[in-house]
């Protein structure tokens, strides 16, 4: 199977750096995205390099869209294509709806919602051109349910699910699919602030009765790239245990 061009947001860590090792060990070429996470970013990319694997980063805020035009460019004047796009990128924000300020909900839309749209636009046109590629797109069962508390990170994964869907019939007939996931309670960064009886809590709610691996998410994302996905678009994948039905 000829090696593929993987476009990762949000690959430094967690589900994001699960689908970098899961990529580049299938072996195609991967270049992720990371905001932050610079350090462990050049660490993930000089042991996978190490292990004789192709990948490369950009450090990038995915809720500028200069900055993901430009590199979306430097990626394309590399390798000359993207095969395969993974928005991963997002952050979170508990509290109470009406405490949330107006700079933090503008940046949890511009992370969780606007980077997807950004990325999306700029990396559709040459895949309308090929005639080919897959888009998966990472939101929450939070976006599927709603969560209180996480009022505002319901609102922008719900609606990553709505422009999965719409997109997916848009481009459908130029080749193009665009999935979704939704993970539930998996062993991230972002869950592991939890106390250990609110970890058991929800391991106990969920029907396999544990919590979720970030390989295991990494998985269902590499299914809906892939050939075995080639018939399946805008849908929406669970990956919570059983946790939301």
């Amino acid at each position: 199977m000829a090696r593929k061009v993987v476009l990762i947001t949000g690959g430094s860590r967690g589900i994001g750096e699960a689908c970098v090792r899961l990529f580049a060990q299938k072996g195609d070429t991967v270049v992720f995205f990371c905001r932050n996470q610079v350090e462990k970013a050049e660490a993930l990319t000089r042991e996978l390099r190490q292990a004789g694997m192709d990948v490369a980063f950009h450090q990038v805020d995915v809720s500028d869209s200069q900055q993901v035009r430009q590199a979306v460019k430097k990626v394309l004047d590399t390798y000359h294509h993207i095969d395969v796009l993974v928005n991963n990128a997002g952050i979170s924000h508990v509290g109470l709806m009406t405490d949330m300020t107006d700079e933090e909900w503008q940046t949890l839309l511009g992370v969780n919602i606007s980077g997807v749209f950004y990325a999306c636009r700029e990396v559709l046109p040459g895949m309308i051109s090929r005639r080919s590629g897959a888009i998966v797109n990472v939101s929450s069962m939070w976006g599927e349910v709603g969560a209180s508390c996480e009022v505002a990170y319901s609102a922008t994964k719900a609606a990553v699910i709505g422009l999965t869907k719409a997109l997916a019939k848009e481009v459908g007939p130029s080749g193009v699919r665009v999935n979704c996931i939704t993970p539930g309670v998996i062993d991230t960064d972002m869950n592991r602030a939890l106390t250990a009886e609110d970890r058991a809590a929800l391991a106990d709610e969920t029907p396999l009765c544990r919590i979720g691996t970030p390989e295991e998410t990494a998985r269902a994302v590499a299914f809906l790239a892939g050939e075995d996905a080639a018939f399946i678009t805008g849908q929406v994948l669970g990956v919570s245990g059983g946790l939301v039905i």
